[in-house]
This record gives structure tokens, sequence and C-alpha cells, in this order.
């Protein structure tokens, strides 16, 4: 595919610059954002590396020149003020006025980062990872409730690193913390901090952590935090490197008060960071595949309060089948399998009398789909001679009292939909689906995290 924003951003660019340099300020403004937002797009599809360099480097200028008339543009259309007598101080007044806006600016952006309800996730919703969530409560919890017991050279960690496999819990513990923890949460991620205007992206992460140290305690939680703070390296943007360095002088900077306020980051790619900022997470805990006992625990997790005629074996066996899999994949497995009973409702051709359990009995008031087609020796099959309206087919099996009819029939018989009742999970609902279902991670990408973790991390 041809790559034609590049060429148009080029040309609206240099129209730009003549409208720049003829100081018609207003139309050169527009013209750099739009060629900005073309170079964006084109440089997706740039496929050469030092092209694609080449090119950003250009973007950065023609950023930074687009911010210069932003700042003149705005200053112009403000409001002029009435003469009056000379302050001394009127210019520094000014000059905070402004600071105070772009500040309120920058903090109102970053609002919906504040989790103000609490995800009603708690500490046993999350199946294993026992020393990840002993080193959550030793960083949030008993500094919280056990203050005293944190005097002298003993201090609650500061930053907390989350990595493993996708899949496997680390947004689920954070959400387990922002539930049991009584402190401010900030949930953030590379999209609520980077920012188009050239400087800005700094400014957001100095004022989220400026506002985290207002409301300590406080917990920040920054998911994927790998496209933030990757491995420093030469071809990568100056705005990029700015980004890293505050986030490295706000986590442990001089002059920076970190009390109270924990950082806590997750990633799939612990040896993507940058080595500083590694450094800066005292505790980096693995999130490995959950083990047999932790996989049963999420199976009945999952299922809740779902009906169900599974035994403590037939969890053993489904925790042994799903050797490999993540807690995603056994939470889509356990979807798949408790869309069995509806397909069940689908397929049928026969349903029978039940109580309110789907357990069929004589003259229930209920009705759920029959298991065997037909049910009975004795059951109406339909015939080719048979006509819409055949007596025989829409009346009761004289030995089993099973009706000859389709989900979609109930209504036309006389049924209301609250009468249907779908058969409750089974082991043969699961085996079905294991049939068909795969593990997302292979078991090669687990070396790596071992070897990760055998050098700067701990195990979860």
């Amino acid at each position: 595919m041809e790559n034609r924003f590049i060429p148009q951003a080029i040309e609206i660019v240099t129209q730009a610059i003549n409208e720049d340099n003829g100081k018609n300020y207003h139309e050169a403004f527009r013209l750099y954002k739009k060629a900005l937002e073309h170079f964006m797009v084109g440089v997706k599809y740039e496929k050469n590396p030092t092209s694609k360099e080449v090119i950003m480097k250009r973007v950065e200028g023609y950023m930074t020149r687009a911010e210069q008339l932003r700042g003149m543009l705005e200053k112009e259309n403000a409001p002029k003020p009435v003469a009056a007598a000379v302050d001394i101080d009127k210019g520094d007044k000014e000059d905070d006025d402004e600071t105070d806006v772009e500040t309120a600016k920058l903090r109102g952006s970053l609002a919906s980062a504040v989790v103000s309800e609490k995800p009603n996730v708690k500490w046993d919703d999350v199946a294993g990872l026992d020393a990840a969530k002993e080193a959550l409560k030793e960083a949030v919890i008993l500094p919280a409730r056990f203050p005293q017991l944190f005097t002298g050279k003993r201090r609650p960690w500061k930053g907390i690193l989350l990595y493993g496999p996708p899949g496997t819990g680390k947004s689920y513990l954070a959400q387990a913390v922002a539930t049991e923890a009584d402190a401010t949460f900030f949930s953030v991620s590379s999209s609520s901090l980077v920012s188009k205007w050239q400087g800005e992206s700094e400014k957001l992460v100095k004022n989220l952590f400026e506002m985290a140290r207002e409301k300590k305690p406080a917990i920040v939680f920054i998911d994927e935090i790998d496209s933030l703070c990757s491995s420093r390296s030469e071809g990568e943007s100056d705005s990029t490197r700015r980004i890293k360095n505050e986030f490295l002088v706000q986590m442990q900077g001089m002059g920076n008060n970190h009390d109270g306020v924990l950082v806590l980051g997750a990633t799939n790619v612990p040896w993507e960071l940058d080595p500083a900022m590694r450094r800066r997470f005292e505790k980096r805990i693995y999130i490995p595949l959950p083990d047999i006992n932790a996989r049963k625990v999420m199976l009945g997790i999952h299922l809740g309060d779902t009906p169900n005629e599974l035994s403590d074996n037939n969890f053993a066996a489904i925790a042994e089948k799903t050797e490999g899999c993540s807690g995603s994949d056994i939470s889509v497995l356990v979807r798949d399998a408790l869309m069995e009973p509806l397909r069940k409702c689908q397929q049928a051709q026969f349903f029978t009398a039940c109580n309110d359990k789907a357990r069929p009995v004589r003259n229930g008031q209920f009705l759920t789909p029959c298991e065997d087609d037909p049910p009975c020796a004795y059951c109406h099959m339909k015939l080719s001679s048979c006509r819409s309206k055949c007596p025989d087919c829409k009346a009761p099996c004289q030995l089993c009292g099973a009706l000859r009819m389709r989900l979609y029939d109930l209504p036309e018989r006389g049924y209301s939909d609250e009468k249907l009742r779908p058969p409750m999970i089974s082991m043969s609902d699961f085996t079905r689906v294991l049939a068909h279902s795969t593990a997302t991670v292979a078991p090669d990408e687990l070396n790596r995290f071992v070897k990760w973790t055998q050098e700067f991390g701990q195990e979860g």
C-alpha cells in the first residue's frame, strides 16, 4: 500500500511555513495542525526505520512551532486589562495566573484517572498469588492500619512491579488493592499521559504525582508501563525521553516526598523496561500461570451461583485438563461452558415438564429441553406426511410426557418465556468446551519470564 499521507503532509507544511513567514499566524497554526495529523497517520505506515526517524524529528520541530503559535494566539485573544496604576508585582501575578490555569487544565484531563468507586474485588476473589498479595498488603494495608509499626528505618514499599504473561491477573490484583485499601487510587495508562503537544506529557506526569501526594495515602497504578518507560535508545524521540526522565524524577528524585504514595506497575514484557525505572520498583513480583489449585478455585469463582451438577472431583478433573491456561483463558472457558445449556435449548426438539431447578418431574410447572432425541421410544416422530397442525406432533408423549416443539415455538404453544428452565451445568458441558479450547500463552514464552525472574524478580 502506497503511503500517500507523508507527501500530503509535506505539501501542507510547506504552505504553513509560507503563511508563517508572511506573519499570517492564524492560518499558519491551522495548517501546522493539519500537517501534523497527516504526519502522525503517515508514520504508522512507514516501514523504513531511518525514514521514520527523520520524519519524527521533523514532526517535533513543527510541533514546537505550532505550540509557540498557539501561545501567541491565546495571548492575542485574551481580553485587554483596563489601564491602572503600575504594579511592581503585576508581571509575576499574571505569570502565576497563567500557571494556575494551565495546571487546572492538566489536572482536569487527569480527573478520569481517579477511581472514585471501588471495583468490589476482594483478596479472596484473586485465586492463588499469595506472595503478591502479601507484598501488596505490606505496602498498602499495613501502613494504613498500623502506622506505628513503620518507624525509624522501617518504611513501606514505594514501588511494586507486577509482571507476567497476559491474562494472569495483574490488573485484577490492582482492582483488589483499590477495593481493600483505604487510599486514593489513580489508574493510568499511556493514553492518559501522552499528549501530542510538545512538553505537555511530562507536565501531566508531574501533575499526576503532585495530585497523588496531595491526596495521600495514594496508589498510582500504571498499566502497560513498558509503553511509557521502555529502555532508552539513540533512535527514540526527545519527547519520549523527557517522559521517562520525569517518571524517574517523580518516583525517586531530589526534593520529592514519596511518603504515602505507592507506584504499582504492570507489564507483560519486563525485559523492555529501562534499567533505571526497573530499579525504582523495589519489589518485582512474577505473576505466573495459575497452578492446579488456583485453577480449581478460579472455576468456582467464575461459575459463581450458577446452578451446576459439578462435584469436587469434576472441578479437579477440569483443573487438571487446563494445564498451561491463564486466568483469562479459564474465564473464557467457563463463559463458553455457561452457554452450553442455552445451546441445548436452541437445538432441542423435545421439552419436558420440570421443577424450578430444571429437574424433570411429572406435572411440573416449568419446561426444560430433553437430553435425548427422542426422549423415549413412544415419542411421536415428525414425518414428512405430518401437517403444520398435526395433533400428534402437539400432544405430549403418553409414556414420558415430553412435548415435541422448538424453543421459539413456546409462545405459540401457550407457554410464557418465564416457564423455560435451562439445564444445569454439567461435566459434559465442560468436556465439549475443552475439546476446542486452547491456551493463549505458548510454553516457550514462559522461559523468558523464568530467566528474568531469576535475575531481577521474585515468585508471586
